[in-house]
């Protein structure tokens, strides 16, 4: 593709939400040019809407799922914008919603050579894009995390250095399949080997900028049979002294790393103690809509006006609305309904906004009447966590028997010992 091209204008105001979190003043409107139309770009663009912001989208994939949820989509590579000032007039702000380091330095030269901020920190995503690097940095501080192999203790867990989520990952059982698996690597130094921790999961986001640190509220993961989150629910079940020392841990790390944006923190609990799994310093996907329900909180209006004001200390997050979320993804196929990770949801045609979407709160989703596969995340909200549930139940029956699907498959982690990727 030589030359960008202008894929989609949509013509509809972005929108805002009044009934939780606020939106710009008027005559204060944010252009944000976002970079990634896949999972990180839907939750950026669903959250910029959210705040009122217009958006510029910019994505290599014509097809690219969240394009629709966008002010515009412009289809190019990041190498091939020659001309960031023209390109970029009028936008106050870039976000990128991708990982690949080329990509990256660009947008970072970019930003240098046009004045507008990026929210980025590249030193912190440095670290926490690597898990061997993140890994080092768990045992430099102290902080509790899965023993490491060979510790004798089975089933463990492979993790690739690069890759977010449950891309890759494998399970073992024991050190016979283990050693198998590791004959047939060139590069056994390039993964993270450690115990297999089966329990809850658990996340929490950090925002800083270099000197001060605020964490916010603790949400839940829910792992389907790849342990790819299927669904995230708020407010936490873990008890209130395990969220505040997942708080102080997320503050260390972030302190460690003289953290200049938005890091989320994933611990497992064994039973006994928070074990820290992995930490990620880019803008999460899925938990930030969950903040945004359940406590008002915009993470993306956070991390945008600390990159416009670098200097300015983290906002205090709100407390007390503590409204209770579901948050699912379901795909649709085979004339059944799954419960999936959020995997699926990257492979969506076209995405948009729908309210009341068979009796959720709101669904981002491609669905259109009459089709036979689609995908969709799905929004509960109430001030009670059983009425959320109860709502959730109403609505995939309620799919199902107007959709006259054959059932719902809620898939959970698999065994000990069995693969979890290629």
């Amino acid at each position: 593709m030589s030359e960008p091209t202008e894929m989609w204008r949509n013509s509809s105001s972005p929108g805002t939400c009044s009934e939780r979190g606020g939106a710009v003043p008027p005559g204060d409107e944010i252009r944000v040019a976002v970079f990634g139309g896949s999972l990180q770009g839907t939750e950026v663009l669903y959250l910029a809407r959210k705040a009122g912001w217009r958006t510029l989208l910019v994505d290599r994939n014509e097809q690219a799922p969240a394009r629709t949820l966008a002010d515009r989509f412009v289809c190019t590579e990041i190498e091939r914008i020659h001309d960031p000032n023209a390109f970029l007039k009028a936008c106050r702000l870039m976000v990128p919603a991708l990982e690949d380091d080329e990509a990256l330095e660009r947008l970072q030269a970019i930003s240098r050579e046009t004045g507008v901020p990026l929210a980025h920190d590249p030193e912190a995503y440095a670290v926490s894009s690597s898990k061997v690097a993140s890994d080092d940095l768990f045992r430099k501080l102290g902080v509790p995390a899965p023993r490491p192999h060979p510790s004798n203790r089975f089933p463990v867990i492979a993790k690739p250095d690069r890759g977010s989520g449950s891309r890759g990952v494998r399970v073992f059982a024991d050190e016979g399949s283990l050693s198998r698996w590791l004959c047939g690597r060139q590069d056994p130094h390039r993964w993270v080997i450690q115990e297999f921790i089966q329990g809850p999961t658990f996340s929490v986001e950090v925002v800083g900028n270099g000197r001060e640190y605020e964490t916010g509220p603790v949400t839940d993961l829910h792992m389907d049979a790849d342990y790819d989150c299927k669904r995230v629910t708020a407010p936490s079940e873990l008890a209130d002294s395990l969220q505040e020392k997942m708080a102080a841990l997320a503050l260390r790390l972030a302190g460690a790393l003289n953290l200049r944006g938005i890091m989320d923190l994933e611990v497992v609990f064994d039973g006994r103690d928070l074990l820290a799994l992995e930490i990620d310093a880019r803008f999460p996907s899925q938990t930030p809509t969950v903040v945004y329900w359940s406590e008002g909180v915009n993470l993306l209006e956070i991390l945008g006006l600390m990159a416009l004001d670098p200097e300015s200390p983290p906002r205090p997050w709100r407390r007390g609305g503590h409204r209770a979320v579901l948050y699912e993804h379901v795909q649709v196929r085979n004339g059944r309904l799954y419960v999936a990770g959020e995997h699926v949801m990257a492979k969506a045609k076209a995405l948009r906004v729908v309210p009341g979407f068979f009796g959720s709160r709101e669904a981002v989703t491609d669905h259109v009447p009459g089709a036979r596969e689609w995908v969709a995340t799905l929004i509960f909200v109430s001030d009670r966590v059983k009425d959320v549930w109860a709502q959730r139940h109403r609505a995939l029956e309620r799919m199902v028997g107007e959709l006259g699907l054959k059932g719902v498959e809620d898939s959970m982690p698999c065994r000990e010992g069995e693969g979890v990727g290629p």
